[in-house]
């Protein structure tokens, strides 16, 4: 396999503890519109409240739009909208009703949350976890293209993870119809095709002055842990106390960030100018990330896998998400 030569830190200056809006940096954001995908929780609320507080409209799209209002309503300058990622009428709809808007995007967060879940499959019977964190995803960068190409400069953000490391996608059969279903082997391929389709949505829409990025987020403890198991906390000196939140084990709780740590790359991508004249790379703590030896699944090591930035398979990823949805960018 070949991998990107640009996939190298750059000395940004910032690390594992700077905050999103550290990484802001004081920047003016008015005028600028973004949508935030898994907006109203988790880092993505955070990522939502930065965005507004340095002047940026942000539409929020989302499943449950009581709890979308009730977390986000009250930010200047925030919108919520219907979406459900999974369910290709949706994606459309909303893309459909923001481009009669006739606004720029000028930041396509994606934000994906769904870690770790039961076997499930989409109307389509792709497996949930490639659906909503990719699938969808991809459908609606798709859509959204003419809004991107009016903004005369748009980033596109891929929320991945240090779990792509777990899988790379498993081309013969990533619906896992015929091998045995693993949730953290499903969750590990759908985090490498976030890095996959921010390297190949790069190559693509260049010429419409859109750059993209995939990053790493760091560890956080957020609603994206409701799946796991006590016997998928193990491994981590991890349990769950009675309130549902998770106790990790010293040795492991030193690697955790806290949520506005945690939304900082995301900001970073999707606003510093450090990355002008860059795009489909991945990134973490605020900087370019390393390519690392690949195949250990351990999470404590840094850095991106070849399979995760491999153009090649990028490529194959593009054809194949172009099958599975019916959509070609």
């Amino acid at each position: 396999m070949t991998t990107i030569i640009r996939q190298h830190p750059i000395g940004s200056g910032f690390g594992a503890s700077t905050t999103a809006e550290e990484a802001l940096e004081g920047r003016d954001l008015s005028g600028k519109v973004a949508v935030v995908t898994g907006g109203y929780s988790g880092i993505g609320l955070e990522t939502t409240r930065v965005l507004s507080a340095a002047g940026a409209t942000v539409v929020v799209p989302a499943r449950t739009l009581d709890k979308a209002r009730a977390n986000v309503g009250h930010l200047p300058g925030v919108e919520v909208a219907a979406l459900e990622l999974t369910d290709p009428a949706s994606v459309d709809a909303f893309a459909r009703d923001f481009l009669a808007s006739g606004r720029p995007l000028h930041l396509l967060i994606h934000n994906p949350g769904v870690m770790g879940c039961p076997l499930g499959r989409d109307a389509r019977g792709n497996e949930l976890q490639f659906s909503s964190n990719h699938l969808g995803h991809f459908q609606l960068a798709a859509r959204l293209r003419p809004a991107l190409a009016r903004a005369g400069g748009a980033r596109v953000v891929a929320v991945s993870s240090r779990a792509h490391r777990f899988s790379g996608v498993d081309f013969d059969d990533p619906n896992f119809e015929r091998r045995p279903y693993d949730k953290g082997r499903a969750y590990g391929q759908s985090k490498t095709a976030n890095a996959l389709f921010a390297l190949g949505l790069d190559r693509r829409a260049e010429g419409d002055g859109v750059r993209a990025f995939s990053l790493h987020p760091g560890v956080i403890a957020t609603d994206l842990t409701r799946h796991m198991t006590d016997e998928d906390l193990k491994p981590y000196g991890a349990s769950r106390r009675p309130d549902g939140t998770i106790d990790f084990g010293p040795e492991f709780a030193a690697q955790m960030k806290s949520v506005p740590q945690g939304a900082a790359t995301t900001i970073w991508c999707a606003t510093s100018p450090r990355l002008d004249g860059l795009g489909g790379v991945y990134c973490e703590d605020c900087d370019v990330a390393e390519v690392s030896p690949g195949g250990s699944g351990a999470l404590e090591r840094s850095g991106v896998d070849p399979w995760a930035c491999d153009p090649d398979l990028a490529e194959r990823l593009w054809t194949l998400s172009e099958s599975l949805t019916g959509v070609s960018y």
